[in-house]
């Protein structure tokens, strides 16, 4: 018995040290747009012998390590050329590879993958990507190309209807959806209360929407994360592009700083349709302007460094009563250093400031409110081996809130200055994350998140009666803010109250044949911070408030799983998903809580739970003249506060309620046909549930009053929402040598001009003195044209 286990072990450590003698090398490098010298995000990175490859990260770096032994790569990306090279690795490669753009020509290799497209054997699933070209030519209202609205045609995601900011997330709130620009975080991301987003879709390179399977890299929010990464800029020549339009323009340049060495980019687009408006008589103003920047250097081989920012700004006014200016402005520095050929970093360090003003002459009084934050993050990318990847690195963001403050804007106003509380915390986190291959068909991504909360010192702090700043009132069987017994100063550095959470990911991927594969995941998130709001969707005024003694943070449990399949060699593709996901401490409203400038919002607020599930479903045609997707959910959002002892009801009487933006079905029907190469021919067509509302069920009496009784909160919908759009893309001269190119886009939104619902008000008739319910609609059909052009 012991010669057997000694000739076992010998054998064992033979087979070993042959395993160990097959030395591995890494084959690494960056890709490259060979015309700009942009980096590209997504690229393929194949070597079909082993069916195995890699794909670049955000920053076109991409690692992968290998036997030593002769190889065919295949580097491939959507509107390029592949690169078809056999290397030989018997040593450590790094290259650097400059994609040519695809031509109309036989002769060029094009690609048929897609970044859209799903892919079969990673374990990251809930994702979808979209390409700006898809983007700019999907038909929206007044010929304004936005990210937001393009999103909302995927599957789970929504918005509270035309006219509203904002967007939500397999039932989850607006407030829940981590937005990042150069990963600085959006707080508004909105010109004109929501007709439009801040995003120029001519500075965008990269946009990723992540619903569910979120990597530990993110976190403080619970429902979704859309990370959007603007170009660098040209560094081979100097290039402009932008377009004209019925409400905006814009225009966009980018060129060398050091040829192939550095690049600048500058954007800016502003909307100017109330220069019209002094034609009708009209003295009113609305109007939106941004600027996006972005310098990039490289030092090295080994380090290059970025700068870029936004600022975006809104103006509304009414004559010279009334003017209203928000919106966002950030900053971030980052630095890219490369360790080794199997390890990348990058440090950002990031401002981001959130404001809103409202200048009331009316009344004499200015108002202003915003949020501001100073991220500073580290992340490392440690490509280990061909089948082990980790992702690390920590992350520290200090939060100042301003709730509000109101100052007198003439001497003689009469107004007393008057500010609210300033809010102060400190949010940290660290996190790791693994990808791992275990088999030519498993591979699973795991990891977790520490994340940890201090709401710092502020001025004044309520101290309430046994901590409960809520008190029910039996007699009159209703909630009633409860009268500080004192207050309580902190200084600055002080933390009144911590919170620690871990935040485990798990996602795994099966793979049933070439063709599809089943996939699943589970995550854990925790968010701090709450927006205070009583509409559907975000409105300017809407204001941040942090977690602390009295406001627990969000904690979000889902699970999914879906199916994945492709058709007649990735012609066709099916994607098909079912969620179901738990928030515990999501915020609700005790009847006839005011929000606005209440230095005390813990009175007005409960703490309840909320739950959504549902099935989404995405078939897409990817080649072809005509390509497109339809997009289904079936799903239901709901939420409750159940009283916290056996007298108190609750909200709602305790019961489930839906949430106001449940939507049981939503279907989207987006396709493009290439007429010729001259034209082509887009549309959508939205289907979507009405909104829950709450209407009045009947009224009564009371001193020769009328008051109106309400119905159970959210038991009633608006009308069903539906409209068809089209628009047709034409480009006069497709063959052109000329360095100045235009295009044309006609597009009429809302074609067959349904007046949908955004609200239903309900008032007495005053001729008739019967009670009735009208409908308010923003849009029916709106023509657009717009011009754009590059040279």
């Amino acid at each position: 018995m012991v010669k057997f286990i000694s000739s076992s072990v010998f054998i064992f450590l033979i087979f070993s040290g042959s395993i160990l003698a097959q030395e591995k090398f890494t084959f690494s490098g960056t890709v490259l747009d060979n015309q700009s010298n942009e980096t590209l995000i997504g690229v393929n990175i194949v070597i079909p012998e082993l069916g195995s490859g890699t794909m670049t990260n955000e920053y076109g770096f991409f690692s992968i390590t290998l036997p030593e032994g002769t190889y065919k790569i295949q580097i491939s990306y959507l509107g390029f050329k592949t690169v078809l090279e056999t290397i030989e690795l018997n040593q450590n490669i790094s290259k650097t590879y400059k994609l040519d753009e695809a031509a109309e020509s036989l002769d060029e290799v094009l690609i048929k993958e897609d970044v859209e497209r799903l892919n079969i054997k990673k374990p990251q699933m809930s994702v979808n990507a979209l390409s700006i070209q898809t983007i700019k030519n999907m038909p929206v209202v007044l010929g304004e190309v936005d990210v937001i609205k393009s999103i909302t045609l995927l599957p789970g995601v929504t918005n509270a209807g035309e006219g509203s900011s904002g967007f939500n997330v397999r039932g989850g709130a607006a407030d829940q959806n981590l937005i990042l620009l150069d990963e600085a975080i959006i707080f508004n991301s909105s010109h004109l209360f929501g007709f439009f987003s801040v995003f120029n879709p001519d500075a965008i390179k990269d946009l990723k929407l992540y619903k569910g399977g979120i990597p530990a890299k993110y976190g403080g929010r619970v429902s979704s994360v859309l990370d959007i990464y603007q170009k660098e800029g040209n560094s081979n020549q100097f290039k402009m592009n932008g377009g004209i339009g019925l409400v905006s323009s814009r225009l966009l340049a980018e060129g060398p700083v050091k040829k192939e060495k550095g690049s600048f980019l500058f954007g800016g687009r502003s909307s100017y349709a109330h220069l019209f408006l002094p034609l009708f008589d009209l003295d009113n103003v609305a109007y939106f302007y941004d600027l996006n920047t972005k310098l990039s250097y490289k030092l090295n081989e080994r380090n290059s460094i970025f700068l870029s920012g936004y600022f975006g700004r809104d103006v509304f006014s009414i004559q010279d009563s009334f003017e209203n200016t928000y919106g966002n402005s950030v900053i971030n520095f980052r630095w890219n250093h490369l360790f080794s050929d199997k390890l990348f970093s990058n440090l950002s360090l990031i401002y981001s400031d959130y404001y809103y003003g409202l200048d009331l002459n009316f009344v004499g009084f200015e108002w202003e409110s915003g949020i501001r934050n100073f991220n500073a993050k580290y992340d490392f990318k440690h490509y280990i081996s061909n089948n082990f990847k980790l992702e690390y690195g920590l992350n520290s963001i200090y939060y100042k809130f301003n709730p509000g403050e109101i100052n007198p804007n003439t001497p003689d106003s009469g107004i007393n200055p008057f500010k609210l509380t300033d809010k102060y915390a400190f949010e940290n986190a660290i996190y790791i994350d693994a990808e791992h291959k275990l088999s030519n068909r498993l591979s699973v991504s795991y990891g977790a998140r520490l994340s940890v909360f201090h709401r710092l010192g502020q001025d004044e702090l309520n101290i309430y009666d046994n901590d409960n700043p809520v008190i029910f009132n039996e007699t009159l069987g209703v909630y009633q803010k409860a009268e500080p017994i004192g207050t309580e100063g902190f200084k600055r550095s002080d933390v009144i109250e911590s919170f620690a959470n871990i935040e485990p990911r798990l996602a795994v991927a099966y793979q049933l044949n070439d063709k599809s594969s089943i996939k699943a995941s589970y995550n854990r998130m925790a968010q701090y911070l709450h927006l205070l709001s009583n509409t559907n969707s975000p409105t300017p005024l809407d204001v941040w408030t942090p977690s602390g003694s009295y406001i627990e943070p969000q904690l979000l449990d889902q699970i999914a799983l879906g199916y994945f399949r492709t058709f007649k060699d990735n012609e066709f593709s099916l994607e098909v998903e079912t969620f179901f996901k738990t928030i515990q401490n999501r915020i609700d409203y005790i009847d006839g809580a005011d929000l606005i400038a209440n230095n005390a919002i813990e009175q007005v607020i409960l703490n309840g739970e909320a739950r959504a599930y549902g099935l989404e479903i995405l078939f897409r045609k990817n080649e072809g003249r005509f390509k497109g997707w339809l997009s289904y959910t079936l799903s239901k959002s709901e939420q409750r506060t159940p009283g916290r002892t056996p007298i108190e009801p609750g909200i709602n009487n305790g019961e489930w309620y839906r949430t106001p933006f449940d939507k049981t079905h939503d279907i989207s029907i987006t396709a493009t046909y290439e007429l010729n190469k001259k034209w082509t021919i887009n549309s959508n067509f939205l289907f979507q549930t009405g909104l829950p509302g709450t209407f009045p069920n009947g009224q009564y009496e009371y001193n020769g009053i009328v008051v109106p009784s309400f119905e159970a909160r959210n038991s009633s919908r608006l009308p069903a929402y539906h409209r068809l759009d089209i628009s047709a893309n034409y480009n006069p001269n497709p063959n052109s040598q000329k360095k100045f190119k235009g295009e044309w886009v006609f597009g009429i939104y809302n074609i067959y001009n349904r007046r949908n619902a955004v609200n239903i008000q309900f008032r007495e008739n005053r001729m008739t003195g019967v009670n009735e319910a009208t409908r308010l609609a923003i849009f029916g059909i709106v023509p657009s044209v717009s011009y754009n052009f590059k040279f």
